[in-house]
């Protein structure tokens, strides 16, 4: 994700990265070519004799209008539809770091190796954004799981899930040592039912597209649109109307690019979410945590 200055309008009107330029040139320089291709015809086939005019000349504006009007709906609703998935990721995401940093703080205040405990939950968000990714291994998730717990999730599809458990083990644990009574444990568990909630949240976006009718016919309605809309501004425009194409191109190839890239919060293109940014504050607060209980505990020793 890329972080902007909302208030400097020059330096993020050129920009190129994190734009849909790289993504619609090529479709843009094609029309724009073609547009110079039909206007050439109509200006010099004409005076030729190789066309007619009339027979040119057969498409109405209005009609043509209406279908641009129609196209705009709908890239407005491929775009809502984008933006509220990529939304979701984020909030879910802030589940996943509310609910982690509540673990362990509660932990810390009633459980011994609550260091034990952010470690866990550290190789949790680790294996689900690299499970979000599209890759199927620990990563650097092994920095913080012990050779046991690695085996043992080995057995999981989802090795996420698998961490999940032994978070579950870790409180249930802590419960038969009877540094929690029933209520605390219902709590722990109820935030660790949170954790999947969310976990189950992400793989519902990331599994589920919006459906392909959708995109298919957005896409077809943009190709005939553009394609008939240099017969209907050649005699118009005359040699502008190339360039009008390629900016109501840009503005139609760039927008559905748009709603293509935030269609997956969890990818690794510019405009996805920092996942890593995410995982690396869970890190830190939950380690930060368990570091300051430790440390509490062992200055009341001492006093």
């Amino acid at each position: 994700m890329i972080a902007y200055d909302p208030y400097r309008w020059w330096k993020s009107t050129f920009s190129w990265r994190g734009t849909a330029l790289p993504l619609a040139i090529s479709r843009v320089l094609i029309f724009l070519l073609y547009a110079v291709l039909i206007q050439a015809l109509y200006e010099y086939g004409a005076d030729a004799g190789w066309i007619l005019e009339k027979h040119f000349l057969g498409i109405d504006p209005a009609g043509h209008a209406v279908l641009g009007s129609l196209i705009g709906f709908l890239i407005v609703f491929r775009i809502n539809a984008s933006n509220t998935r990529w939304w979701e990721g984020r909030t879910l995401w802030g589940a996943l770091i509310n609910n982690s940093r509540n673990l362990v703080r509660f932990a810390s205040q009633h459980c011994t190796e609550p260091d034990q405990l952010a470690r866990l939950l550290t190789g949790y968000v680790v294996c689900l954004r690299r499970s979000l990714q599209g890759f199927r291994d620990l990563g650097e998730a092994d920095l913080y799981l012990s050779d046991d717990v690695v085996q043992r999730i080995s057995r999981f599809g989802s090795l996420a899930t698998g961490i999940s458990q032994e978070i579950s083990e870790w409180i249930t644990v802590r419960y038969r040592r009877q540094q929690l009574d029933s209520v605390m444990l219902r709590h722990m568990e109820d935030l660790v039912n949170r954790l999947t909630d969310a976990q189950g949240g992400c793989e519902r976006i990331q599994k589920t597209p919006l459906p392909f009718v959708y995109v298919a016919m957005i896409r077809q309605l943009i190709l005939i649109y553009l394609l008939t809309l240099p017969v209907v501004l050649c005699e118009r425009c005359g040699w502008w109307s190339p360039v009008l194409l390629a900016a109501i191109s840009l503005g139609m190839f760039g927008l559905e690019e748009a709603g293509v890239e935030t269609e997956d919060p969890f990818g690794l293109e510019d405009n996805c979410l920092d996942l890593v940014a995410c995982t690396m504050t869970v890190a830190r607060d939950t380690a930060q945590l368990a570091a300051f209980a430790v440390t509490e505990t062992k200055r009341s020793e001492l006093s």
